[in-house]
């Protein structure tokens, strides 16, 4: 049995990636004194090893990594072991040359850089599975080992492959998806264009064609990709189990990462983790905080590492741009308020080579620990000591957004009505108002159970599986509000159009009918009416005619003047709203604000703006996070007759507290 994350580490994990291959075996001591005073208490260690760990084929040298988990290990510090398979060595791709992936060009991808490789070559899912047994074998026992972290970033540079051995894997997956190509025809439409196969081995993938790609055909290319890299994962998963059935694994996911359904793969993972890089640039980061949230919800709550960010600065943007003092500290305490059990960076020390070598750190080149940088890790990792009592803590949100990869994949494919419609965009709309006002809000799929949500928001949810419609249904009728935004319910699980009606399957929910689409140009607005006051609205417009539902906004310009905008629908015990279009934030926020106050639903705390307010709960305690964005100190009002305990400071306070300005207080009751 799989031991819990919290028997494994009953902290809040603290530390980073650690590439001691880099370095000599002194500093590898002085490294493990320096993470000591640091209160690291985790490490990733061999994540781009394998070169260094199998040199030729089939001959293995561990010793190094054996002294390095040693020495670690005599410091306090655990190990999250890599699996080293992120990047292939030379010497693989040199005698077996169709382990490299391919271009849709149809030219392979060279050595030199980093995850080369193809997912579907059988020869590289050999030599992964030499590889992971080898070290699985080797350390098993090994009393630093508290996990294993599988490969690194998967499908980060490389998410599709084209070549010979790709095509064969994809035509059994049809296979096996549809059975029969009659099936096949009819599922990706192709009486359209003359498409119609008579054999699997005419099907080609969708790349270098005249013009616009079958869109079935692309989206279970997308699909088929993502079950391909998913493949290797689970390949490595069933070495490990096998060998070690009681240590956790997990990979690494991603910000804003398309290809990849992480909702599908996080039911084959006993951690979800993920690497947030915000921009300083971008202000406060928001749109990180929805990605904190997004990953929690992965596995119904469960809490999260965040396995990479960077102290100071990365060095891949085209500004690179230094976090201010604090708010690598803040920032990282927005993860932990978010879900967060681990706090980890790339990468423990400054590169003195390779492409990485600008890329921040705990340790800087100049490895002084005196150094800004280092001090402020310092501070973090220690003050993080004293919130053992907050591992395993969740949350309790009683606001759903839906979200949807596959969704993702289709709304964005070519030929649609507006091709320059970004779903992210549209989901960071809604996220923005909720995280605004400090309300607590969980991801669900389509199919997720909603029981224990008042507000689900579904943002351009484009594709409609069958029963998805039912889950909204049965939300909405048992007294729930469900928010649907413009362009929903317009698609099948294969992006076939659902007859009927836009939205088809929502059609009855929503008490309405779409009879068209009118897509804006980039320079063009409109504006809508509701209660008298006007607000300007962009990109789309429905020609909605109503069947049950009434208008609360309509169009006040262009030949659809007149027309409802937005609309609601008593449904059962619950109510459906549509917006169809797409608002500017004075409306949104107000709408969105007025069904809040409608649902009694509010933040743990009024606070000024740009203070993030978030609760956590363990053990019958709740942890108050109150975490200061602004430049300026901030005072916020407590909860009337209630002594809290300050996490940090170690002192009691009531009535009312202040913040410093890009600082937070962890307040316990």
């Amino acid at each position: 049995m799989v031991k819990r994350i919290d028997e494994v580490m009953p902290h809040i994990a603290f530390g980073g990636d650690y590439n001691p291959e880099q370095w000599d075996e002194s500093v590898w001591l002085e490294d493990a004194k320096l993470m000591q005073e640091a209160g690291v208490n985790l490490v990733s260690v061999a994540i781009f090893s394998w070169s260094v760990l199998e040199r030729e084929e089939g001959k293995f040298d561990f010793g190094w990594l054996d002294r390095v988990l040693e020495i670690l290990h005599e410091h306090g510090v655990g190990v999250s072991l890599a699996t080293a398979t992120a990047s292939p060595p030379a010497w693989l791709s040199k005698e077996y040359p169709e382990v490299l992936a391919v271009q849709e060009n149809g030219v392979p991808y060279q050595i030199g850089s980093r995850q080369h490789y193809s997912p579907n070559s059988k020869r590289f899912r050999y030599a992964v599975k030499q590889l992971v047994t080898e070290m699985a074998n080797r350390y098993k026992d090994h009393p630093a080992l508290k996990m294993w972290h599988i490969n690194n970033e998967y499908g980060c540079h490389l998410a599709e492959c084209y070549s010979d051995e790709s095509l064969f894997t994809f035509r059994e997956w049809l296979k096996n998806r549809y059975e029969t190509i009659e099936n096949l025809n009819q599922k990706w439409g192709t009486n359209f264009w003359s498409q119609r196969y008579n054999d699997w081995d005419e099907i080609q993938f969708p790349v270098n064609l005249p013009t616009f790609f079958n869109p079935s055909q692309k989206l279970d290319y997308k699909r088929f990709m993502n079950d391909a890299i998913f493949d290797l994962y689970k390949i490595e998963k069933e070495v490990l189990r096998d060998i070690t059935p009681d240590v956790p694994v997990f990979t690494n996911f991603m910000y804003e990462f398309k290809p990849l359904n992480y909702f599908e793969w996080a039911k084959d993972m006993d951690l979800v983790t993920w690497d947030s890089y915000p921009d300083p640039r971008e202000g406060t980061p928001y749109r990180h905080a929805m990605h904190h949230d997004l990953m929690r919800s992965l596995k119904n709550g469960q809490p999260f590492y965040l396995m990479e960010q960077v102290t100071s600065h990365v060095n891949w943007r085209d500004i690179n741009l230094t976090k201010k003092p604090g708010e690598m500290r803040l920032w990282s305490y927005s993860t932990v308020a978010r879900g967060g059990d681990g706090v980890m960076y790339f990468q423990w020390r400054q590169g003195k080579a390779g492409a990485e070598k600008f890329h921040g750190a705990m340790v800087p080149h100049s490895n002084d620990p005196n150094s800004r940088v280092y001090q402020e890790v310092k501070q973090l990792g220690n003050e993080l000591k004293q919130l053992d009592g907050l591992a395993g803590a969740r949350g309790t949100a009683k606001v759903a957004i839906v979200f949807d990869w596959e969704n993702w994949w289709a709304v964005e494919h070519e030929g649609k009505p507006h091709n320059k419609l970004s779903y992210l965009d549209q989901v960071y709309q809604y996220y923005r108002v909720f995280y605004e006002n400090n309300i607590a809000v969980d991801f669900v799929e389509p199919n997720g159970n909603l029981t224990n949500y008042q507000l689900v928001v579904a943002p351009m949810l484009y594709m409609v599986r069958d029963g998805e419609e039912k889950n909204l249904e049965h939300f909405v009728n048992n007294g729930g509000t469900l928010v649907v935004s413009f362009f929903s319910g317009i698609a099948d699980a294969q992006d076939h159009i659902h007859i009927g009606g836009y939205p088809a399957p929502l059609r009855s929910l929503l008490g309405l009918t779409v009879e068209e689409f009118a897509p804006m140009t980039d320079d063009e607005v409109n504006t809508i009416v509701a209660n008298g006051e006007k607000s300007t609205v962009s990109t789309w417009a429905d020609i909605i005619k109503l069947e049950g539902a009434q208008s609360i906004a309509t169009f006040k310009e262009n030949w659809y003047q007149g027309y409802p905008a937005v609309t609601i629908h008593r449904y059962g015990q619950g109510n459906s709203i549509y917006i169809g279009t797409n608002p500017t934030e004075d409306y949104l926020d107000q709408l969105m604000n007025g069904l809040l106050q409608q649902l009694d639903i509010s933040a743990p705390l009024k606070a000024p703006k740009n203070v993030e307010i978030v609760e956590r709960v363990a053990n019958n305690k709740t942890y108050l996070f109150i975490l200061n964005h602004n430049t300026d100190p901030v005072t916020v009002s407590l909860e009337d007759g209630v002594i809290y305990q300050d996490c940090i400071q170690g002192k009691q306070v009531s009535e009312a507290i202040t913040v410093q300005n890009t600082d937070v207080a962890i307040l316990v009751y």
